[in-house]
């Protein structure tokens, strides 16, 4: 005895599956239109320059744990943050700003100091970690 074998039934018709196409080659182009990320356009210098800066041009800022922003020990407000670069920037135009960052600062702190950075052209701007993650999570989980 035979068994029927029923064939699959493919689209009937082929602008059903050429419009489905369509859609999605729209789909995709339209999503590719909100993926753009433009990060932060800052002047990096050229790889192979080099260029010495004297402690008196150093302006230095700290972010705790919490994201409060130090200048030399004392707490300052974001506001205070911007007034004291723009001023330091129009007094030394050789200065550069430099950025100590705990591991455990909530990065929206780090983004708003580059930022402000950025808005008031700062031409020498460097940043790091205040130490070893490593270091701190096991002082901070033992």
């Amino acid at each position: 005895m035979r068994l029927r074998r029923k064939k699959r039934a493919g689209f009937a018709d082929s602008s059903a599956s050429s419009d489905i196409a369509f859609l999605l080659i729209i789909y995709f182009i339209v999503i590719a239109g909100f993926n753009i990320n433009k990060g932060f356009l800052m002047h990096l210098p050229a790889k192979d320059s080099t260029r010495t800066v004297k402690r008196e041009n150093l302006l230095r800022f700290e972010l705790d744990d919490s994201g409060q922003t130090l200048l030399q020990g004392a707490v300052i407000h974001p506001a205070e943050t911007e007034r004291a670069i723009a001023s330091a920037i129009a007094a030394n135009e050789e200065l550069a700003v430099m950025l100590t960052i705990s591991p455990f600062t909530p990065w929206q702190y780090v983004v708003s100091f580059v930022e402000i950075a950025q808005k008031l052209k700062v031409e020498a701007f460097s940043f790091s970690m205040k130490e070893d993650i490593h270091d701190a999570a096991q002082e901070v989980f033992p």
